[in-house]
């Protein structure tokens, strides 16, 4: 919001909405909320109530690849919810009724979030890859283990991006996600999150969107 010199407050389902400028380009920024449900609420409210055209969504996650490290930043290409199980129905991860159990982000928006957080944080890691979701905070060194096991491919784990791209495919929104890993999905998860992200992670988020926002088109 300091980045946002006249931004305007609108409490819609009880989130607060705030409407202004950074960069030229006019922004909606809002908190998503935690969990899957939570963020399809806010993201279907951006499309319906507010008319967005793209999204940008950042946060911070939990790694799950080998090579993904406390510190690191990961820019999701495609999501799955790792806790949709409509078996016999319907096959395992697969969204009942959509026929799709991976859903992609903005593969234009995608690259050039991945090539700003590079530029603009130049002694950090950037990954891309899948990132799974789950309503469900990983901390625990079991879960972590199965979940590399069940889905060796995903580089991290955190608990709104599926229920995002989700939304958007359905609007047929553009969606772009970058996560900051602040713990490695184990029995430490927990320890000292807050100050990761207050300390951390919010510094990456806003330079890396700030640097996004400069390169990408206006209008």
């Amino acid at each position: 919001l300091a980045r946002m010199p006249d931004e305007q407050k609108t409490v819609v389902a009880g989130r607060e909405f705030w409407v202004g400028h950074w960069h030229g380009h006019e922004v909606v920024a809002v908190l998503s909320r935690i969990g899957k449900v939570a963020a399809a609420t806010t993201a279907t409210t951006l499309i319906e109530r507010f008319g967005v055209t793209r999204i940008v969504f950042t946060g911070v996650a939990g790694g799950l690849a080998p090579e993904v490290r406390v510190g690191d930043v990961v820019v999701a290409r495609e999501f799955i919810q790792h806790d949709m199980d409509a078996s016999p129905l319907f096959p395992k991860y697969e969204v009942p009724l959509s026929g799709l159990r991976k859903f992609q982000t903005d593969q234009g928006m995608t690259a050039l979030l991945a090539a700003c957080a590079q530029n603009a944080l130049p002694a950090v890691k950037v990954h891309t890859g899948l990132v799974i979701s789950g309503d469900q905070f990983v901390s625990s060194a079991a879960d972590c283990l199965r979940l590399q096991t069940a889905l060796p491919e995903a580089m991290a784990v955190e608990m709104e991006g599926a229920a995002l791209a989700q939304v958007c495919r359905d609007f047929g929104v553009p969606l772009a996600v970058v996560r900051t890993i602040s713990d490695r999905a184990d029995d430490d998860a927990h320890t000292d999150f807050s100050k990761f992200v207050q300390d951390v992670a919010s510094h990456y988020s806003v330079t890396i969107v700030s640097a996004f926002l400069k390169q990408f088109p206006k209008g």
